[in-house]
């Protein structure tokens, strides 16, 4: 059964969409098949692999009109990764679902049929602490934290882990937090340095080892619609997500 992992932070901009396609890619590289599912209305996992959003999307599939498999799109670069895409109609399933019976728990639900079929699934969640957020997270097995080395880089963090805490106790007790990941770290400022500090003092061994270090490549690639593999496989960016995917799959197998 595929282990499913949602890539979570309320905070905008801390390279969420950006670990949710270069570790779903890197998994895809290791012959792990794979499926991403953006589940952010800005559909930006789906441009940035550049998948067409004017088809059926998640929001198909999660108001019961379609099945995942119905609106699951190959990614042309990699036979192991497969994305769902997203667009703005997502933003209105929360509002259709408000008064659905087990509204939290309609993504667990779109995902039962298709859990035997791959071996990672990977949500890329929107900025937000949604309803769309809270299904991601009664779905999921795993979540992961991305947390940018720069100021207030913690704030935020303890609402997200009270919503992680509530959504265990009530929809999901099997729910873990499989590790906290730092990005957009710059070894040139101490401020970089003392953020990860901070972060590995109070999640301990909670964070992975590995860090994602700023890079324009990395910022680049979705425009080019290719994971950083694709698009310039030699960069730091590159060599990060790759040793992100092999702890990914560690702290997995440690679980099973």
């Amino acid at each position: 059964m595929a282990k499913v992992i949602a890539i979570v932070n309320q905070k905008g901009g801390v390279g969420k969409t950006t670990t949710a396609i270069n570790l779903s890619a890197a998994l895809g590289i290791f012959e792990k098949k794979t499926l991403l599912i953006d589940f952010d209305p800005q559909g930006n996992s789906s441009s940035g692999l550049d998948i067409d959003k004017t088809q059926a999307t998640i929001y198909e599939a999660l108001i019961g009109k379609k099945t995942i498999n119905d609106v699951t799109c190959d990614y042309k670069e990699l036979k192991d990764l497969f994305v769902v895409p997203a667009n703005v109609d997502l933003s209105g399933a929360e509002i259709e679902l408000v008064r659905e019976f087990m509204r939290e728990t309609k993504m667990k639900s779109a995902l039962e049929s298709i859990k035997a079929d791959y071996e990672f699934i990977i949500i890329d969640c929107p900025p937000s602490l949604s309803l769309l957020t809270v299904n991601a997270l009664t779905a999921c097995d795993e979540v992961i934290v991305p947390i940018q080395c720069e100021y207030y880089a913690l704030e935020g963090v303890a609402q997200l882990m009270t919503t992680i805490n509530m959504v265990r106790k009530s929809l999901n007790p099997t729910l873990n937090i499989l590790g906290i990941l730092l990005t957009m770290f710059d070894r040139r400022l101490n401020l970089s340095r003392q953020v990860a500090r901070e972060v590995r003092r109070y999640f301990q061994n909670k964070v992975f080892d590995t860090v994602i270090h700023r890079s324009v490549k990395l910022s680049e690639s979705p425009s080019f619609g290719k994971s950083i593999f694709h698009y310039d496989i030699s960069s730091t960016g590159s060599k990060g997500y790759l040793d992100l995917a092999k702890e990914v799959v560690k702290r997995c197998q440690e679980k099973a």
